[in-house]
Order: structure tokens, then C-alpha cells, then sequence
């Protein structure tokens, strides 16, 4: 009976080891967030939301964005070497950050106009490090079908970020807490999905200087391209982050970090979890056929069927949900995030098919769409900034464009998937 109710397709079984994994990882962190507001202070969330959005930029860079080519080529032994190629990148650009922070300690600070955060500059290179080296456990474990140790690396995450945070929550240990939490989980989910790696002796034995020059030069693209579309689409998110502090306030940031956090948690639970299986099957079905039509329509559809539904009960209760589960104080943070709903909803559907660019190998044109939600997210920003609007006006206004954007995105996506030039 039991073996009836399984899932036969390969892809629904995938998606729910995956799914499986992150909600009880975000299950964790839901049933926390209460606590943790009443320990810490939006101006504490703030000063995480400012290093979170500080060490995501470099993060998506952290490789070259070579970590993507691991899921591409055909034998393993050059997915290791691809692999190799991305520990020595990361390890020199950790190094260049921590000596740029050394020298220029007090002109960032000035930047950012908030001295918050001074001591935890120097902690930028070590997350960047840890990111880097996530990026590449993580695409090496997806394409070898790893699903449940990913799963578990997830819930690990979740496990080690609650109790650093609760523990110094209660310590009174202010913004300490939270930031030694994403560090240590880190640090963590990186020495179990290590495992699956190290065990390989014969496949590590494979990796030489030779191989690893020949196969930068194949995948060239991906840091020439690709590197720098994934560090505008990162910084599309986090620089807003960052101006936002200058701009108005800290405090106005902690209240919309909250408000990204929860609006985030479906494409962190559910869109993550099916983009990395569309990933596989989009590359297997590419590879056998030229085309990757029949995974992308069939995951769009997933996504709609999920997205709009979830979003659109939330937009009606979000508000009096953060009142409840958070307090009071911070009901402004689920105003913020009943006018952000539809862009994150669009956002939840389109992001997971944009790995059709890469399948594709279109990173030029995956940097053009990035180029486009960078100008958009500043531009929108400045001239907000520049007439003294409301921070809500702020929100209507990249809420509107976001969602005609990530719109259009989809149909490209769709048209790239066809394998037609």
C-alpha cells in the first residue's frame, strides 16, 4: 500500500527529498522567529541584513561562477577538476577581501555610515569563504543525485543557526548572536556535505594542473559571462539592502529584512528544491534531445499551480501575521511585505527557470537580464531618495516593475529552452 502512495516520476521523488529537507529546515526558523525578535532588535536585524547582503554579493562570485559548469560535462573527473578550480578562486578572493577590509576598514565604514557593523567586517572574507565552498559541495552532491545528503545539510543549517542564535539571544549578546549563527551553520553544513567529496579518493587522485588550465579555458564563459550576471542579480537583492540603510535607516531595514525573510521562505522551501531538480533533468533532457521544452513546461506549471495560490491567501493575512507571530512592533514590516507579495510571487515562479540560461550556456544574455533588475533596483531606489518619498512609495513602485520584468523573463526562458538559437 505504502509503495503505492510513492511518487513514480523520477523528478516529483527528487523534488520531495529536497522539499522535504527544507521545510523542516524552515519549520525551524518560522517556530524561532518569534523568540528571536523579542530577544533582538530590528536595529540587530539590521546590522545582519546589511553583512548578509555584504558577503551575498562577493558570495556569488565567490568561484567564478565556475561551480555552475559542475553539473555540464559528461565524466566526473572533469566535474572534480571544475571543482578544484572553484576552491582555489574562492581561497584567493577571500584573501583579497580580508586585506581590502585590513586597509580600508574606516573608508567602508564611512560608506555605510553605521559602525555596527565594524567589527564584523573582518568576518565578510570568512562567510565568503564558507559561501564559496557551499556553492561548490552543493552543485557537486546535486549531480550526483545526492538529494538526501542536501536535505540534510539543509536541516543541519537550520539546527545550528537556532541554537547559536537562541542561546546568544538570551545572553543578551545583541547582533553577535546572529551573525555567529550564519557563520557556524556554515561552517557546519560544509564539513557534512564535504563527505560525499572526500570519500572519492579516486576521483581526487584525477585532479591535475593540466585539467583544470584545459577546462577554465572550456568553460570560460561562465566567469566571463555568467560571473558577472550572478553578481548583478545578487546585488539586485542585496544592494538595495545596502542603500537602504544609508538611505533611511537601519531600523527601516531590519523591518524589511523580516518582510523578505517570510516572503522569501517559498522559493526557499519549494522553488529552490525544484530548480535544482530541473537543473538535472533540464541538462539530461538537453543533452539527449537539444532541447530542455518538456522539463521547463512541466516545471512552470508546477510553479503556478504552487505560487499563486500560497501568495495570494498570504496577501490578505500577512499583516495581522506579523503582528501575531512577531509583536506589535513589528506590523510595519507585514505592511511592507503584503505590497512586496507580488513581486515575490512572480519572482517564486520565474527564478527557478532562469537555469535555462545556463543549461544553455547563454550566459551573455542571462548578464543582460541582470544588467536590466540592477539599473531597475537603484534607479527606482535614487530617484525615491532624491524627492524625499516615503519608504512605502519605495516598495509600490519596485513592486510594479519587478513583476512586468520577471514577467517577460519567463517567456524568453521559455524560448531558450527550445534549444533554437
Amino acid at each position: 500500500m505504502i509503495q503505492k502512495l510513492k511518487p513514480k516520476s523520477e523528478f516529483t521523488r527528487n523534488v520531495l527529498t529536497l522539499m522535504t529537507g527544507t521545510t523542516v529546515a524552515q519549520a525551524i526558523p518560522i517556530a524561532i522567529s518569534p523568540i528571536l525578535t523579542r530577544l533582538y532588535s530590528p536595529e540587530d536585524f539590521g546590522v545582519l541584513a546589511l553583512f548578509v547582503a555584504i558577503s551575498s554579493i562577493f558570495g556569488s562570485i565567490a568561484n567564478g561562477r565556475y561551480e555552475l559548469a559542475i553539473m555540464l560535462p559528461k565524466k566526473d573527473e572533469d566535474a572534480i577538476n571544475i571543482a578544484a578550480l572553484g576552491f582555489i578562486i574562492v581561497s584567493c578572493l577571500s584573501l583579497f577581501l580580508l586585506m581590502i577590509v585590513t586597509i580600508f576598514h574606516d573608508v567602508i565604514l564611512e560608506f555605510f555610515n553605521n559602525r555596527s557593523i565594524s567589527t564584523w567586517l573582518y568576518f565578510i572574507p570568512i562567510s565568503v569563504f564558507f559561501m564559496g565552498f557551499f556553492n561548490i559541495f552543493n552543485y557537486f552532491n546535486n549531480r550526483t543525485k545526492k538529494y538526501k545528503d542536501l536535505a540534510k545539510a539543509t536541516i543541519l543549517r537550520s539546527i545550528v543557526i537556532a541554537i547559536v542564535q537562541l542561546f546568544l539571544g538570551f545572553l543578551k549578546t545583541g547582533v553577535a548572536g546572529l551573525i555567529s549563527g550564519q557563520l557556524l551553520s556554515s561552517l557546519f553544513t560544509n564539513i557534512y556535505l564535504s563527505k560525499n567529496i572526500i570519500k572519492e579518493k579516486k576521483l581526487l587522485s584525477s585532479i591535475s594542473r593540466v585539467k583544470i588550465i584545459a577546462l577554465a579555458k572550456r568553460y570560460k564563459d561562465f566567469p566571463k559571462f555568467s560571473m558577472w550576471a550572478g553578481l548583478l542579480n545578487t546585488s539586485s537583492t542585496h544592494l538595495i539592502n545596502i542603500l537602504i540603510s544609508t538611505a533611511f535607516s537601519i531600523k527601516t531595514l531590519g523591518f524589511y529584512s523580516l518582510s523578505q525573510r517570510l516572503l522569501g521562505m517559498p522559493s526557499a522551501l519549494i522553488g529552490g528544491s525544484i530548480g535544482q531538480v530541473f537543473f538535472q533533468e533540464a541538462t539530461k533532457e538537453k543533452n539527449t534531445t537539444g532541447s530542455a521544452i518538456n522539463a521547463f513546461n512541466s516545471t512552470l506549471k508546477k510553479l503556478i499551480i504552487i505560487g499563486v495560490p500560497a501568495f495570494g491567501i498570504l496577501f490578505f493575512i500577512v499583516e495581522d501575521l506579523f503582528t501575531f507571530v512577531f509583536g506589535e512592533e513589528w506590523r510595519i514590516a507585514g505592511t511592507y511585505a503584503k505590497i512586496l507579495i507580488p513581486f515575490f510571487m512572480i519572482r517564486f515562479i520565474s527564478s527557478p527557470l532562469a537555469i535555462s540560461m545556463t543549461v544553455f550556456e547563454k550566459q551573455k544574455n542571462a548578464l543582460y537580464i541582470n544588467i536590466i533588475l540592477i539599473i531597475t533596483s537603484v534607479c527606482t531606489l535614487y530617484l525615491v531618495s532624491s524627492y524625499s518619498l516615503e519608504f512605502i512609495i519605495f516598495l509600490m513602485i519596485l513592486t510594479s516593475i519587478m513583476f512586468i520584468n520577471y514577467f517577460l523573463f519567463i517567456f524568453y526562458y521559455h524560448l531558450v529552452s527550445k534549444g533554437k538559437k
